[in-house]
């Protein structure tokens, strides 16, 4: 790894955190929800946009800035397992299982349905 390389993925990470605090701030103030739907939204979108740059074949300095940078800082897989650790708490046991279901199943579906979108746009 190169200084070059760190700097590409500190780049995109700094605009995937923003874009996700916007994207957060938009949907929280606009949809109320028993579920964190901001946080699911995000996963699942960067889910499919992180299949699809595979399915393109995105690779070396692009795929460090857009998939490894922008996506890594888009998506929360953190702030994903507190919301659901916080449903938990709260003894709300079919958000916590809706969140998780949609959460796991939902991102990885999403995923496969973006590669087989990039394979298709190649």
């Amino acid at each position: 790894m190169t200084v070059n390389h760190i700097l590409i993925v500190g780049i995109g990470g700094f605009f995937g955190a923003m874009s996700r605090f916007w994207v957060s701030q938009v949907i929280n103030k606009r949809i109320k929800a028993k579920v964190p739907i901001a946080t699911l939204f995000i996963n699942l979108l960067g889910s499919l946009l992180l299949g699809i740059m595979v399915g393109l074949g995105l690779n070396g300095n692009l795929f460090m800035l857009l998939g490894t940078g922008f996506m890594g800082a888009f998506t929360t897989f953190s702030t994903f397992k507190l919301e659901g650790i916080q449903l938990h708490l709260d003894r709300r046991k079919k958000a916590f299982f809706l969140y998780n279901f949609f959460g796991y199943g939902g991102g990885i579906l999403l995923a496969f349905i973006g590669i087989e979108l990039g394979l298709l746009l190649t």
